[in-house]
């Protein structure tokens, strides 16, 4: 059954989602990549870009693959796709990764700014959506074709769907790091009343991962579960 899912989604132990201050020389915010040594490290991330896998955790290496098992589109926000911001300058930006981003499926970039769709090699289409958030949603999950709709991030992009529970399935790896600055994933956002039962935890040697999915039970899914 299709989902919409967060998946391989870093969050240090203060609960930051991402660091401070993003920009062309910190995509990931300051201090931003440390959360994310556990994928780095990982065979699904080299192959990404050209490299080799050093000796891994089988559990962190499992979680990378599983990350991009059936995902069938995509939802990022428009500061993960780059650090432009207002209307669109020009054409000339064409996100962090280069001519083949590791997408391949379509993407549905959320801004308030039209932009023409990008293709790109490796069968990645930027989509840019300007009717909000839960019109990206229906486009994404009409393009997933039955798969699941992946949400790339970043922080506030997760936290308007899971606000209004549209999010069917989180995996959060949980760092050994911290920032002590960034964007909080889910300060203010009651997980239990949204469905969510208590998580999966297993250990992987970077990071500790979470994996909480929606029930019917709601709260009382934690005391069943």
């Amino acid at each position: 059954m299709s989902k919409v899912r967060v998946a391989a989604f870093s969050l240090s132990l203060d609960g930051f989602g991402a660091g401070a201050n993003q920009s062309v020389e910190n995509p990931l915010g300051v201090r931003g990549p440390e959360m994310f040594a556990w994928f780095f490290a990982t065979p699904t991330f080299q192959r990404m870009h050209g490299g080799e896998a050093s000796e891994v955790n089988p559990i962190d290496a499992g979680f990378a693959a599983r990350s991009f098992e059936n995902v069938g589109a995509w939802i990022i926000g428009r500061n993960m796709f780059g650090p432009v911001r207002g209307p669109w300058p020009d054409d000339s930006w064409k996100g962090w990764w280069g001519d083949t981003p590791s997408y391949h499926v379509p993407a549905f970039v959320l801004t308030h700014h039209p932009r023409e769709t990008l293709r790109m090699n490796g069968g990645t289409d930027f989509h840019f959506v300007t009717g909000g958030i839960e019109h990206a949603l229906e486009e994404a999950k009409a393009a997933a074709n039955g798969k699941d709709v992946r949400l790339g991030g970043g922080v506030s992009t997760i936290r308007q769907l899971l606000q209004r529970g549209l999010i069917d399935e989180l995996h959060l790896a949980l760092s050994p790091v911290l920032l002590g600055q960034g964007e909080l994933l889910l300060h203010g956002i009651n997980l239990r009343n949204l469905g969510f039962g208590k998580p999966t935890v297993t250990a992987g040697e970077k990071a500790t991962h979470f994996v909480l999915t929606k029930n019917s039970e709601g709260a009382e899914g934690w005391q069943a579960a």
